[in-house]
């Protein structure tokens, strides 16, 4: 696994370690609309061709990392950009608005 942000390192201050934007997908494996959400993000790794990187994270097999990034809902999308801050989405959004952001 890849480093995206290193919060034992640095906990108050955000310090995105990738090389190429990310998203990083926060979903459960009893989450209906994740399971409808991995498809489009899916077809989005294959269009992007290895410019993006696409991290998936169970928050019940890490709720620590869940909680560090304030996850409340599932599904939740991280979007990293090399520069500026990062933003987040949430719920089973239509691949043409993952596309938009």
């Amino acid at each position: 696994i890849k480093r995206v942000y290193n919060y034992e390192a640095n906990p108050n201050e955000w310090k995105y370690e990738g090389d190429k934007p990310c998203v990083v997908d926060f979903h459960a494996t009893w989450c209906a609309p994740c399971k409808m959400l991995a498809p489009s993000l899916e077809e989005l790794n294959q269009e992007f061709n290895g410019q993006i990187n696409i991290y998936k994270v169970d928050v019940d097999k890490s709720p620590e990392l869940a909680a560090i990034f304030g996850v409340r809902s599932v599904p939740t999308l991280l979007w990293i950009p090399i520069n500026g801050k990062p933003s987040i989405t949430q719920g089973a959004l239509p691949k043409s608005q993952l596309e938009s952001i």
